[in-house]
């Protein structure tokens, strides 16, 4: 009697935990949908292809786009890539291999302190070190503050990517006379790249849509720009001006540009996650 008063206990207990789940599950979808189908439904009408490769019009015109926008995002982005991810996926390895004294203590609780920094903050930063010096706003500065955002986490993910891979590869590859740095290299990091690859089209995901670093540094410009040292338009900002406007007009043009925007962060966050589970497969 006392079994079953038990097994009766641990099967409601059980099925009481399932429904608190589905709840819970519920209350984090319902928004989430609610907040796609938003954008999805206010912003699908304005793509077109001219809403792609078109400057934005001055009020009042029909058409436009935000063609000069995407390609500073991508200008901005791909150098903040070239300046963040040698250094975010450096300090990982470093941290993982050589992080036990003093100086890898402070590197990972500088790391853990700039992750929780508000982006604002590292806008003010940037603007102080960069834009400041050089004596006007510039895609350069936008990106060094993209950068800033991406090193400590790419750091302190990859750190733990590289903790991850089991001790008795490194320990076959020193006993048939690899040096340690080659081991690190061809052994370690290249085990560990599929979760850095993720790892680094998440941090990527992230800088593409921050806003408020780019309005102390990039500020803004409403033409074609191919010099990194002029103000660059980004498509974060120029949603953030076409949403504050009064015009209707610009503000459709906001909700299309969201919905760029979403798509392609929900396209690397697919890639990463494809990269995940081939790298997983491998390695089984």
């Amino acid at each position: 009697m006392n079994l079953h008063a038990s097994f009766s206990y641990r099967k409601f207990v059980d099925r009481g935990m399932a429904v608190v789940c589905a709840v819970c599950f519920a209350v984090a979808f319902i928004p989430l949908v609610s907040v796609l189908w938003l954008v999805v439904s206010k912003g699908a009408a304005g793509l077109s292809w001219s809403f792609f490769t078109e400057l934005p019009k001055p009020v009042g015109e029909s058409g436009g786009g935000v063609g000069n926008a995407l390609l500073g995002t991508l200008a901005m982005v791909g150098t903040a890539c070239l300046m963040g991810l040698p250094l975010g996926v450096g300090a990982g390895v470093y941290l993982a291999e050589k992080g036990d004294g003093t100086v890898g203590s402070t590197v990972r609780f500088m790391a853990e302190v700039l992750s929780g920094v508000p982006s604002i903050v590292v806008g003010i930063v940037a603007y102080a070190m960069v834009v400041v010096p050089m004596g006007h706003f510039s895609g350069l500065a936008g990106a060094v503050a993209l950068a800033i955002i991406m090193i400590p986490t790419l750091a302190r993910a990859t750190e733990e990517l590289v903790r991850l891979v089991p001790g008795s590869l490194r320990e076959a590859s020193l006993a048939l006379g690899v040096p340690n740095w080659k081991t690190s290299v061809r052994v370690i990091l290249r085990t560990a790249l599929g979760g850095i690859v993720t790892a680094c089209l998440l941090g990527v995901a992230r800088a593409a849509g921050e806003t408020a670093p780019l309005l102390f540094t990039a500020l803004n410009n409403q033409y074609w720009n191919f010099n990194p040292s002029a103000p660059t338009a980004s498509l974060t900002v120029q949603i953030y001006n076409y949403a504050v406007s009064p015009y209707d007009d610009w503000h459709a043009k906001a909700w299309t540009a969201s919905l760029v925007l979403l798509l392609v962060v929900m396209l690397l966050n697919v890639v990463s996650r494809l990269l995940t589970r081939s790298h997983l497969k491998g390695a089984r």
